[in-house]
């Protein structure tokens, strides 16, 4: 990294408590006993990328899109926390770009609030054609007009762009949140926004959405006034039909809009990567099915396959995530009727394991009292997929899962950081797209783990 891009590194990419590496890892199901989905040696194309574009927009978008919520990390130089591999982060962006990739999707509140900076940083680095940027107005605690403007000023200053081609009401509908009203309408936000998109500073201007189905109706029925260019949703072969907490269904969610012709960008096609760390047997059953694809590439065949469709955003973290993503949609197959009945099947085979529906997207992060809440949810899910989750010792390979879930638990989360720590406070809940009741979990985690540790054998 130039001496320009790491200026005061202490204070400037620090984040205190991200997961570290490994953590992360898990989410896309990297343990040995899938090593068959590594397949960093084939050719990865270029020039194949499948584009979608919806006139009048001329935009010709990657069907692709690169999501920048979490970001290749190292640890700080004093110990305390890791900070973002600048440099890996701007050899994926140019690899990317190279591959055909020019839809980058960021927000104020992403890394722990330095997902912009970063972000800005790579793409500075290529013309300024070449790329669309995406970000959000993350006003979720504060709904005063004069933060969300400044909000939305430093989102330009830290992309060092003049203009957001993609620009978003962030995560409206979420329970616990002030609704479009409080955040938007009420304080005169959203018409600060609509002048900004008449100047050009912003080219187009939609919402993300998780939430209750109330809102999101009155959201999508303001589109006669207010002319929503796109809308973003959470979309997977899982919440197609079986979304969970207080989250809709993705197949009425999708078809509202398509009503509406509006364009759709797609968020969490993985579920957080719970899509490609799934049970042994499920895991089978898709390679069976196409032994030369990853598990991976039949959920993103299956978010990109709606022709209204415009992008479908991926964290790739990992250099390997970003060439299998490129392989899929270089170019893209649908999905025919038959493979999306077989994706059907499978979503009702996974509703049958008891995982926390955590996505790691950290929104309910620092815990005031630093517990590190999506490394247990993360680590919990991982040992149900994999059948480390003993009951009795009666059960077959007790000993062997019993320590597997202990030895793991030390070793994902620091003991400091872990759920014996949680007191109840609730202040995590509010923030969590999930609607996840996450001191509920963590106690239960923690019982159990308990319960384990007290176990002789």
């Amino acid at each position: 990294m130039d001496k320009q891009h790491n200026i005061n590194r202490r204070d400037f990419l620090k984040i205190v408590g991200i997961s570290t590496l490994g953590a992360t890892a898990s989410l896309y199901g990297c343990s040995p006993k899938k090593d068959s989905e590594k397949e960093g040696n084939t050719t990865v194309p270029v020039g194949k990328m499948t584009y979608r574009n919806f006139p009048p927009y001329e935009d010709k978008v990657s069907l692709l899109g690169y999501g920048c919520m979490r970001r290749p990390t190292l640890p700080a130089p004093d110990g305390t926390g890791n900070v973002i591999d600048q440099e890996e982060v701007n050899r994926l962006v140019d690899y990317a770009i190279e591959h055909g990739v020019n839809y980058f999707d960021t927000a104020p509140v992403y890394v722990q609030g330095w997902s912009e900076t970063s972000t800005g940083i790579a793409l500075k680095r290529h013309p300024r054609e070449k790329f669309f940027v995406a970000t959000k107005m993350s006003n979720f605690s504060n709904s005063d007009y004069d933060f969300g403007v400044k909000m939305y000023h430093n989102s330009l200053k830290k992309l060092q762009v003049d203009y957001i081609d993609y620009y978003l009401l962030h995560m409206l509908g979420a329970p616990g949140k002030k609704g479009l009203e409080g955040r938007f309408l009420d304080n005169g936000l959203l018409d600060f926004l609509l002048k900004e998109r008449e100047a050009g500073r912003i080219r187009h201007l939609g919402w993300s959405f998780h939430g209750i189905k109330e809102e999101f109706d009155k959201a999508l029925a303001l589109h006669d006034k207010y002319h929503w260019d796109f809308i973003q949703i959470q979309l997977n072969y899982s919440d197609w039909k079986h979304a969970s907490g207080n989250n809709i269904n993705a197949d009425y969610l999708y078809s509202e809009i398509a009503k509406k012709d509006i364009p759709v960008v797609v968020m969490e096609p993985l579920l957080g990567g719970r899509l490609s760390n799934i049970p042994e047997h499920i895991f089978t059953r898709l390679k069976e099915r196409n032994p030369e694809g990853s598990v991976a590439s039949w959920a993103f065949r299956f978010a990109g396959s709606p022709e209204k469709v415009l992008t479908v955003l991926s964290g790739m973290t990992y250099m390997e995530h970003l060439q299998d993503n490129i392989r899929t949609y270089s170019p893209l197959v649908p999905l025919t009727q038959e493979e999306k009945d077989f994706l059907e099947e499978t979503a009702q085979l996974m509703l049958r394991y008891p995982t926390v529906p955590c996505n790691d997207c950290k929104y309910c992060m620092p815990c005031p009292y630093g517990i590190d809440i999506p490394g247990i949810l993360v680590h919990y899910n991982k040992c149900v997929n994999e059948g480390y989750m003993p009951k009795s010792r009666q059960d077959e390979n007790y000993a062997k899962a019993r320590r597997a879930f202990l030895v793991g638990y030390d070793r994902s989360v620091p003991k400091l950081r872990q759920a014996s720590h949680c007191i109840g406070c609730g202040q995590c809940n509010p923030h969590c797209p999930q609607s996840i009741d996450i001191p509920k979990e963590l106690h239960r985690i923690d019982r159990y783990v308990e319960q384990l540790k007290q176990e002789t054998l």
